[in-house]
């Protein structure tokens, strides 16, 4: 009895190494084997004797073992390209750095399988994957691509990293500086991790710092990014959908968009959720979303981000650039830009432009929904800003700052169906004539619990435009002012403006003359003097 009470015990001690080892994720035999030692196959690690062919024997060796880790220890390794292979891993310790190699000759061309609008960016890349399995990146040395070497269009500048139609993708903990062109790019694939990388790389033009393109189940957290070109970019540059992404934990700082879907959309995206992350000294918009060459994008939820130092908080855009992804290929029906949900945002120090969530004639942007955001502007718009007419700009490449000044200092709404602003706070650093929020061709709008400030004598705080189904409510006028709301146009219908504190205000709304009778319905709203 004794000896069989021994046996179980001993048997459930076992238990959780057997479960743990039951449960290991794929790709974990390809980072458990053994370790193959760069300097083992050859390689000087001096910095100045070309380690390429040493680099990639020992990748040979490690697949022909069955996979495992390929080491780097402390030194410099000066290479081309190395092409990895199934269930093998990079390995660079601290200390290590992969140095890419300054000569265009050492870079040969790598042209995939999938065909895709990045056909035209490039062939040539420091690390290259194509139809893998088990891959990796990880540790705690340095990848430099030493990109201020290179200059010309794209075809002469490689990137970095280039994975294309592989499965199980780790990329971890390493450093990841100065590259020539995009530093990392993920086509076509399934299952990728990308989690505390470093990324430093304003030395060329180009410099996105991951892109993202026509693959699905992708995991992004705790990345610190500083990028010369988008940070953080999401592209469908096939008839692939970009989809089940979730970023999180991120710190990123750009000299353009920080956070980015499009601009390249063909696929489309879909259920993309991005979190709490933090954006700094980013020159464009610190989110952008964009669909301009079809595609659907549908299902985005995107909470908990603070900004300080961008061109525009949020720029929301469908378009019809309508760009085909190969070559000859037929133009792109407009897309369509859906479900949208932008939540807990504050964002300081940001320029004079105003945020643009804007659609097409007859092509509405539809549901979006913008709650509990505190925006502030710089300021300084005048009245002529306020009323210029917007172009639409149909076939511009999408920028925050496309349309030129817009009429609103916060929010220009406009070609929108389904538009729900809750909580927004809005405020200037220097006095802005403008509306905060402008909504131009927009049906079904809840607009509640807002607080909008305002210039002395400027233009109302809000102005709707040809608005259709609308309830205002809960509302504050946190600054002195004249009218609180205008509304214009004559399909404007169904307005209902209830219970809104406008203290600060002379008027509620002024009605334009050419608004149909009993299209707007006010009730309870206070305002000065009442």
């Amino acid at each position: 009895m004794r000896n069989d009470l021994m046996r179980r015990r001993f048997l459930l001690r076992l238990m959780p190494a057997a479960v743990a080892v039951a449960v290991a994720p794929r790709g974990w035999a390809a980072t458990a084997g053994a370790g193959f030692d760069v300097r083992d196959h050859g390689a000087a690690g001096d910095g100045a004797h070309l380690d390429t062919r040493a680099i990639q024997d020992a990748v040979d060796a490690c697949a022909r073992a069955g996979g495992g880790t390929v080491l780097f220890p402390a030194g410099a390794y000066l290479s081309g390209t190395i092409v990895l292979k199934s269930r093998v891993t990079l390995e660079l310790d601290a200390g290590a750095v992969l140095l890419g190699s300054k000569n265009l000759q050492d870079y040969p061309s790598h042209v995939p399988a999938l065909r895709s609008y990045t056909d035209t960016y490039t062939e040539r890349s420091l690390i290259y994957a194509e139809g893998l399995e088990d891959i990796g990146i990880r540790g705690r040395g340095t990848i430099d691509g030493q990109g201020a070497a290179f200059q010309g269009p794209y075809k002469l500048r490689p990137y970095m990293l280039r994975f294309v139609s592989c499965r199980n993708v780790s990329v971890t903990d390493i450093a990841i500086e100065n590259s020539p062109m995009w530093v990392q790019h993920y086509l076509a694939c399934d299952d990728i991790e990308i989690r505390g990388i470093r990324v430093h790389s304003r030395v060329n033009v180009n410099n996105d710092g991951i892109d993202i393109d026509c693959s699905q189940r992708v995991r992004i957290s705790d990345c610190d990014i500083v990028s010369g070109d988008d940070a953080i970019v999401l592209k469908a540059t096939a008839d692939r959908p970009t989809k089940d992404v979730a970023v999180t934990n991120c710190v990123l700082s750009s000299a353009c968009n920080a956070l980015k879907l499009g601009t390249e959309s063909n696929g489309g995206f879909e259920n993309i959720a991005i979190a709490n992350c933090t954006i700094y000294d980013t020159r464009l918009a610190g989110i952008a979303l964009e669909t301009v060459d079809g595609g659907v994008l549908d299902r985005v939820n995107i909470s908990g981000i603070v900004m300080n130092g961008v061109g525009a908080p949020i720029f929301i855009r469908l378009g019809d650039r309508a760009r085909p992804f190969t070559g000859g290929g037929a133009r792109p029906p407009v897309g369509k830009l859906r479900n949208v949900s932008i939540r807990d945002v504050q964002a300081a120090g940001a320029g004079n432009m105003g945020c643009a969530i804007s659609g097409l004639p007859g092509q509405t942007i539809e549901n979006v929904v913008l709650e509990n955001l505190r925006l502030t502007f710089a300021g300084g718009g005048k009245r002529a800003d306020a009323r210029r007419e917007t172009p639409e700009n149909a076939e511009k490449y999408p920028e925050y700052s496309m349309f030129g000044s817009l009429a609103a200092y916060g929010l220009y709404c406009r070609h929108v169906k389904g538009l729900s602003l809750r909580g927004i706070e809005t405020g200037f650093l220097q006095d802005d004539e403008r509306p905060a929020l402008v909504c131009d061709d927009v049906e079904g709008l809840d607009l509640a619990d807002s607080a909008f400030a305002g210039a002395a004598n400027a233009e109302p705080s809000v102005r709707l435009k040809q608005v259709k189904h609308a309830f205002v409510h809960g509302c504050r006028a946190p600054g002195r002012i004249g009218t609180w709301m205008e509304v214009s146009g004559d399909r404007s219908d169904r307005i209902s403006v209830m219970g809104n504190e406008l203290g600060n205000a002379a008027k509620a709304v002024d009605v334009a003359g050419d608004v149909p009778k009993d299209a707007v319905f006010l009730s309870g709203n206070r305002v000065a003097g009442a």
